[in-house]
């Protein structure tokens, strides 16, 4: 009887957790009702934009929201508040949260050769949300994981990946199912075809990731979290067709808009942004902000827009960098150690290279995720530098402290001013659009440019062009405006978290102040660059196992105090704003 009573409950609650889908019409297991998809996304972006930051260009951004609800309009679910954002990284991926959060990264939006294929994507990313497919999987994640208690979302045990930025990031390692992006393909079709473009050059942009992937050696971003169907591009050109037909539309008249996109993102920023800052030759530089300090040679490095960070790469140690919270250097300190539960060992008035600052060494208690007790030592620096207040936190188990502490102390002594011209003046490189100057191949059309063969490959795939192709008199192509160095740099992506510094070099002692607080630690994760938040009592380690994606960092996200303006300024992270 009580097996009995508990199939009951059990199939009580699957009945309950079933709702219909919007597009299919069928019903199938959710885990959450539409408001709470809604909420799952409107609380989950703050982090996304923190982390990656908005490409500020205006043209641009009104771009996509207009064409962006255009579309939602005549998509299944019209009754959601969709936003559409594009983000500051040079990562080639779109992608979608619950509620209609969808976001381009300007990565992307350089390989678009047309109207018509951003439409494409546009009405894919739509139709994941439509479909309620990142909804769909965090359900099959949280099913997976066991976290189901009373009928609730999630459960206590879940509690410590609750927070905003790691809840937000994690949703971006959902890999979709292949029936997945079948689908959203198709509704992609659909969409675009319903709002007046040819959705057939879609199936010419997946060509273009193939490209990239090609050349890459490894899977872009975008096919990590939207792995590729069986002939895909046959089945978008033929549901393309048949949707077209269906509609008694004629594909003559339907827009690709090609010089249109191009005139749209002429200047746009490729690559990595240097303004944002850099990493060159074991160093940071920022030449917005102008300063500049070492890094541990041979240490894994990751810069976002709250936060730099660096690793080892056996994940053991983590020197974190961002301005502090605080009207003056007393005031961020009291507020660091406060907000973050730490135990003060020692705390001393100090310079940096004439700066004023505070040299502080703690300690921190927290819960590993296997529920064992870990402890963390950290040195802190806070300086004060040209009206703000930055924070430098190294990090280790309290057992490995001797090993880290001249590192983290050589990187924190080393901040100085950058004066450095060359460093100071680097800037982006940018897509430029140019005519064919005269009929004749699309390499000789590069050559007119000066554009050396060393860059051929690479505009193949930006313009989805091959070099013997035939090109008339002013027909619009994209070649980069070359503006930052190409050889001899240890730039490192700020989405990839890759380590750009190869040296050897180790710090001579190994000695270190003594700490008379009790041992602790917060979330040492497991990632790639080892990173670790101080975030009181829990663990918010970066949730890329075994999801195959590599569209974003794949250290943590920021603390909740990580980034924020000392009260002395407005700006509120590492990112010089302006448009772009």
């Amino acid at each position: 009887m009580k097996q009995y009573l508990v199939f009951l409950a059990i199939a009580s609650f699957f009945l309950q957790s079933c709702s219909r889908n919007p597009v299919t019409g069928k019903r199938e297991v959710m885990l959450m009702s539409e408001s709470q998809e809604i909420q799952l996304g409107k609380d989950s972006d703050p982090s996304i934009v923190a982390t990656y930051g908005l490409y500020e260009n205006t043209q641009i951004q009104n771009f996509i929201q207009k064409k962006g609800k255009e579309m939602a309009a005549v998509s299944h679910r019209p009754n959601l508040n969709y936003e559409f954002k594009v983000l500051d990284s040079p990562v080639v991926n779109a992608f979608a949260l619950p509620g209609g959060y969808v976001y381009f990264t300007r990565g992307i939006l350089a390989h678009f050769n047309n109207e018509a294929q951003f439409a494409g994507v546009l009405g894919h990313e739509i139709g994941h949300v439509t479909a309620r497919h990142s909804a769909k999987q965090y359900s099959k994640q949280i099913l997976a994981q066991g976290l189901l208690v009373g009928g609730m979302i999630v459960s206590s045990d879940f509690a410590k990946y609750a927070d905003v930025a790691s809840q937000g990031i994690g949703l971006l390692f959902l890999k979709f199912s292949r029936d997945n992006e079948s689908e959203s393909d198709g509704l992609g079709v659909q969409y675009s075809t319903k709002i007046g473009y040819n959705a057939a050059e879609m199936a010419e942009f997946f060509n273009t990731l193939k490209a990239l992937s090609d050349q890459a050696g490894s899977i872009p971003s975008f096919l990590s979290t939207h792995p590729d169907p069986a002939d895909r591009n046959q089945n978008v050109e033929k549901y393309a067709a048949e949707v077209q037909q269906d509609l008694g539309l004629n594909p003559a008249n339907l827009e690709i808009n090609r010089n249109q996109y191009l005139k749209l993102i002429d200047g746009i920023v490729y690559g990595e942004d240097p303004t944002q800052g850099f990493f060159e030759s074991n160093y940071f530089y920022h030449p917005g902000l102008k300063f500049k300090f070492p890094v541990p040679a041979g240490w894994n490095t990751a810069n976002t827009p709250a936060m730099v960070q660096m690793a080892p790469s056996d994940g053991k140690a983590v020197i974190l960098f961002a301005l502090a919270s605080g009207a003056n250097l007393t005031d961020a300190v009291n507020k660091e150690i406060q907000d973050n539960g730490l135990t003060v060992a020692s705390k001393n008035n100090t310079t940096v290279n004439g700066y004023p600052a505070v040299a502080v060494v703690s300690t921190q208690t927290g819960q590993a995720s296997d529920g064992s007790q870990v402890s963390l030592k950290i040195l802190s620096y806070f300086i004060q530098y040209n009206n703000m207040i930055y924070k430098f936190h190294g990090m280790s188990n309290a057992a490995d402290y001797n090993v880290y502490y001249n590192y983290f102390l050589n990187t924190m002594k080393g901040f100085n001013t950058l004066t450095d011209a060359n460093k100071l003046n680097r800037k982006p490189d940018r897509i430029k659009v140019v005519e064919a100057k005269s009929s004749g191949t699309f390499q000789s059309a590069l050559s007119s440019y000066g554009v050396a063969s060393k860059d051929f490959n690479e505009l193949v795939i930006l313009n989805d062009m091959a070099l013997n192709a035939q090109v008339t008199k002013g027909t619009l192509f994209k070649i980069i405006e070359r503006n930052s160095p190409q050889t001899g740099s240890n730039t490192t992506s700020p989405t990839t978290g890759g380590n750009a510094n190869n040296g050897t070099n180790v710090p001579s002692s190994t000695t270190s102040p003594s700490n008379t607080g009790t041992n602790t630690s917060t979330n040492t994760g497991s990632n790639t660059s080892g990173t670790t938040v101080i975030n009181k009592g829990t663990n918010t380690e970066s949730n890329t196992t075994g999801q195959g994606s590599s569209n974003t960092n794949t250290t943590s996200p920021t603390s909740t105090n990580a980034g924020k303006p000392t009260k002395v300024v407005k700006p509120n992270n590492l990112k010089k704003s302006g448009n772009k």
